[in-house]
């Protein structure tokens, strides 16, 4: 690899050219746009160089401006801005599930694509990770499987960080905030030549936590993570184009913040188990993305690997008696090539047509002390996937105002485990076991259908049909043997939508959305109630809509909504002849999610210490959600106002800035187990400052 490297940057800056690096004195970054006219920019996660305005799906960008103005450091702090996407905040990083329009999977494979510079990230557990050196964030809700190569049913994210082609200079910010808070984020892009742009950012976050453990003395959600990234792109002439990224993350937390539940009066008690618990990660992720481009038509070919290595040890009795406690170990090898052809430039009739190959393999093990039965015992699980898909899209002008797009996706993935179980009691050995069991294979169709019409210019209108697909698998826990696997999902889904603007002010996005689904994946607790499965229901079905508005910027002023509701509703999901859950809320989705944010700018013009002055505020609210089949324990609509304000002088600001205002109080999650309950209450009000300059 080095040796790659170290060519291709003799080979391009050997090439002429025309350029040469930014001073220093002259930063330059060419992302910076009014948010309001991302309607014109060309969306990345569209593949198509296609418009906002003009995609016949549901979309949201977010932009490094929103993020910087918002605090936003997380996927999970995200999600408040985006209508219809759900991500709770179990804990850990471990169990990082997102919701779209009521489609998700808290365990085993997620529902939901996630693509971080054309990397794509196949377990939950890789989706909580910090945010930096991030250009923008785009959200695609519905099926996206005619686009993308990983199989995506409830909608596609994808992170894209800076390229030093569009940003040059250095930034580096310090931030401090209660709570034990401190956090150290650098960034230097540069060009060699017009022909050659690196990068490389780190970002260093320190928590002390929010929640103390009563029994032991200590925090139990303290946080220690580190990242890196590191960019090296070539523009070997107009045609050819070589991005090589790589980046890493180490964290490290204390866990879990989690307290006896009362159903009854719904109070959280004290955090009090005796056993230190935790979560650590390591994950590394390295893409070559090439690309060649011809009149009329270009060629993207993506290699990319991420390794995921993780261990949990929890206190699973959360109790302040030794009774259980269990450690899991995740390796994770993904693999992944994504092969595009596609058609460039304005015409009448594009296309798109790609092939995506991965495999994945890796070892997770699972090992439980039971003290009260004296009783040990190891699990491993030996998983290995394979697949692959043909994906195809079509657009073609009928009429100059009206575009028909069609598209079809041929998937297959293959599954087979192995497993190994050894185990002592009473210091007696259990009989061991060491078996494969037989492979599963899915493989499936889906099309997609969506006709859009300009009714006007700043008026477009779309209607469309896809279908979505999550294949079936095995277990990692189970203790039944009609347990051990689960079978796929599927998805029809269903959208009408229209993107406005008036008088080149205001504008809105209205999208209302039907899906049935088959065969739902449900989560579900053993019946010893120390580990979760999967299982399928019957038939359920979501509906709903998003409402988007937002004005250009004026005098200063900007403001934006975005309210999502989803109604989310198992249908058919019979246990036996007296236990059922038709008719019930599917568990862990907000009916409503709402965000209302305001900014107003002061540009200070002929004062000496000051250049601007800017004020921002958001208020998010979520709910109501249920947190558990039977719709028994339930979460009412809260809301969270945050704020900040910043002071800019030439490169130099300081921002001061505070979450949860308002103190709210409410529950970040609420589990079963067995007959008892456990919950975390959500994060109280945090304050703090940061100080960043840019050269």
């Amino acid at each position: 690899m080095l040796m790659l490297v170290s060519f291709l940057l003799h080979t391009a800056t050997a090439l002429p050219t025309g350029a040469t690096s930014n001073s220093a004195l002259d930063p330059i970054d060419k992302t910076v746009h009014d948010e309001v006219n991302l309607r014109e920019v060309e969306i990345n996660a569209s593949r198509t160089q296609t418009r906002l305005k003009d995609m016949p799906a549901s979309v949201t960008v977010v932009a490094a401006n929103a993020l910087e103005k918002n605090e936003i450091a997380t996927l999970n702090n995200v999600s408040a801005l985006i209508p219809n996407l759900f991500m709770p905040d179990y804990g850990t990083k471990l169990t990082s599930p997102i919701y779209i329009r009521g489609i998700g999977s808290r365990i085993n494979s997620p529902s939901v694509g996630m693509y971080v510079d054309n990397v794509p990230y196949f377990e939950k557990s890789s989706f909580d990770f910090d945010f930096f050196d991030v250009q923008k964030i785009e959200v695609l809700r519905g099926p996206q499987g005619t686009l993308f190569g990983r199989n995506s049913m409830g909608g596609v994210i994808t992170v894209t960080s800076r390229s030093p082609f569009d940003v040059q200079g250095t930034h580096v910010q310090l931030s401090g905030g209660t709570y034990g808070m401190y956090k150290v984020n650098v960034g230097h892009y540069n060009t060699l030549s017009d022909k050659v742009g690196y990068s490389i950012s780190a970002n260093y976050l320190s928590q002390d936590g929010f929640h103390t453990n009563v029994t032991r003395g200590e925090q139990a959600d303290s946080l220690r993570s580190l990242g890196l990234r590191f960019k090296l792109n070539f523009r070997f002439s107009d045609q050819w184009k070589l991005d090589l990224t790589s980046s890493f993350e180490k964290s490290d937390q204390s866990g879990y913040p989690y307290a006896p539940f009362n159903k009854t009066e719904g109070t959280i008690g004290d955090i009090e188990y005796d056993e230190k618990s935790g979560y650590e990660r390591f994950l590394f992720s390295n893409a070559a993305h090439l690309k060649y481009s011809a009149p009329g038509w270009s060629m993207t070919n993506t290699l990319s690997y991420q390794l995921l290595d993780d261990d949990q040890q929890i206190d699973q009795d959360f109790g302040k008696a030794t009774v259980y406690f269990a450690g899991q170990l995740q390796k994770q090898h993904n693999i992944a090539n994504e092969l595009i052809f596609q058609s460039q430039g304005e015409q009448r009739y594009t296309w798109l047509t790609g092939l995506f190959l991965f495999g994945q393999s890796g070892k997770n093990t699972v090992a439980v002390d039971d003290y009260n039965n004296k009783l040990w015992y190891r699990k491993d699980y030996l998983p290995q996937t394979q697949g692959a898909a043909v994906f195809h899209q079509s657009s073609y002008q009928l009429l100059p105002k009206l575009t028909l797009t069609g598209g079809i996706r041929f998937d297959y993935e293959r599954t087979s485990m192995g497993y190994q179980y050894q185990g002592t009691r009473a210091g007696s050995h259990l009989v061991p076991v060491d078996t494969v069991y037989p492979s599963l294979s899915d493989q499936v169709i889906l099309p997609k259908i969506a006709l859009s019409y300009e009714l006007t210019p700043d008026i477009h209108a779309y209607a469309s049909y896809s279908s979505g697909y999550k294949p079936g698998g095995f277990n990692s826990t189970f203790e039944l043997p009609e347990h051990l696997m689960f079978k796929k999902e599927q998805s029809y889904n269903y959208e009408v939508g229209v993107k406005t603007a008036f008088l080149s002010y205001l504008f809105a996005d209205v999208s209302l959305f039907y899906t049935d689904l088959v065969n739902q994946q449900i989560y579900r607790t053993v019946p010893s109630g120390r580990g979760s499965y999967l299982d399928n229901s019957g038939l359920s079905n979501n509906k709903g809509f998003e409402v988007m508005l937002q004005n250009s910027a004026f005098h200063g002023f900007e403001a934006a909504v975005a309210y999502g509701y989803t109604h989310s509703e198992i249908l058919e999901y019979v246990q036996s002849a007296t236990l059922n859950y038709n008719n019930k809320f599917t568990p862990y989705i907000p009916r409503h999610t709402l965000s209302v944010q305001a900014t107003q700018t002061f540009r200070l013009e002929n004062a000496r210490w000051l250049d601007r002055i800017r004020v921002n505020a958001v208020y998010n609210q979520t709910g109501e959600l249920y947190w558990n089949l039977s719709n028994t324990l339930k979460e009412e609509t809260y809301g969270l106002l945050n704020a900040k304000v910043s002071f800019t002088k030439g490169d130099l600001q300081l921002d001061v800035w505070g979450k949860n205002v308002l103190n709210t109080r409410y529950r970040a999650f609420i589990f079963e187990s067995g007959p008892s309950a456990f919950a975390q209450a959500g994060r109280p009000m945090q304050l703090g400052a940061n100080i960043s300059y840019k050269w």
